[in-house]
């Protein structure tokens, strides 16, 4: 990135997607713009439309699994690349106005968020009602707006920018809590480093062992895979996408040679990108 970037992200500030974008900023700094959008579709649509260069988007969390939205659009709505990956420690905090917990009334977040944290709130917060938003930092923010009695699932960041308390810390279920996003543009990555393939196919038609089949291109090159998620096709029941990553990056000597066979044993397949990981 050698000229002005500008990278959309799921806002306001002090999302987990902002802090994602934030990533990308360390290695480039003075050459990147962070535009946060009010949706996941939006910053899709935004790298698409070429508002922006560059989009950060989630896509698996390791509690709550994939982001249904992010998946479906790559898939087939959207003509997009995967340029790079990167994981975020995720630490939820209950922020509040509100002195204690018997005060608080409603709690609001994003639903991943709240998913990731039920126990606490059925055990700690069970007579309170639950508001999702479109991002945990939209949560936060209406806090300085009304009165008490509100709590917001948010980040350690959204603490900081909006100064609201954190009530209660690290409220999640579980403790290694992480969540992989994608960095999308409208072309390939080129960066040699790139160490991971994700693919998008269907079955010809469905038939015992046809998934067998495919998976067996990869073993017979000894390319590991470290995911395959089935998701549906929207084409009446019974019909399916399949999700797979590979642990081959664009230079690998034998990747081509298996999406070449993976091409006569598929009904539909899209290469989206092979890719690094930004740390």
């Amino acid at each position: 990135m050698t000229m002005k970037t500008t990278i959309a992200y799921l806002g306001p500030e002090g999302t987990f997607s902002h802090q994602a974008a934030q990533k990308c900023l360390e290695s480039n700094p003075g050459n990147i713009n962070l535009q946060p959008y009010p949706g996941i579709a939006q910053v899709l649509y935004a790298v698409e439309n070429d508002e922006t260069a560059l989009g950060v988007v989630p896509a698996e969390n390791s509690i709550e699994g994939s982001v249904n939205i992010t998946l479906d659009l790559l898939a087939r709505d959207i003509p997009l690349y995967i340029k790079a990956e990167i994981i975020i420690d995720i630490k939820h905090h209950l922020l509040s106005h509100s002195k204690d917990l018997n005060s608080v009334h409603t709690v609001m977040s994003h639903t991943q968020a709240i998913a990731q944290c039920r126990h606490f709130l059925e055990t700690r917060l069970k007579n309170a009602d639950i508001l999702e938003t479109t991002s945990t930092a939209e949560a936060v923010s209406r806090l300085n707006s009304h009165g008490e009695g509100l709590a917001a699932i948010g980040s350690p960041e959204s603490h900081k920018i909006y100064q609201v308390p954190i009530l209660h810390p690290d409220i999640g279920c579980y403790p290694h809590n992480q969540t992989r996003f994608l960095l999308v543009g409208r072309s390939p990555e080129t960066n040699s480093l790139s160490s991971k393939t994700s693919l998008v196919l269907s079955l010809k038609k469905d038939r015992p062992g046809g998934l067998y089949d495919i998976l067996g291109e990869f073993a017979k090159y000894e390319l590991n895979l470290c995911k395959i998620e089935s998701r549906p096709a929207k084409m009446g029941l019974g019909n399916y996408l399949f999700f797979i990553d590979c642990e081959a990056g664009s230079n690998h000597p034998d990747l081509l040679k298996v999406i070449d066979s993976l091409r006569t044993k598929t009904g539909y397949l899209k290469n989206l990108g092979s890719y690094r990981c930004i740390s």
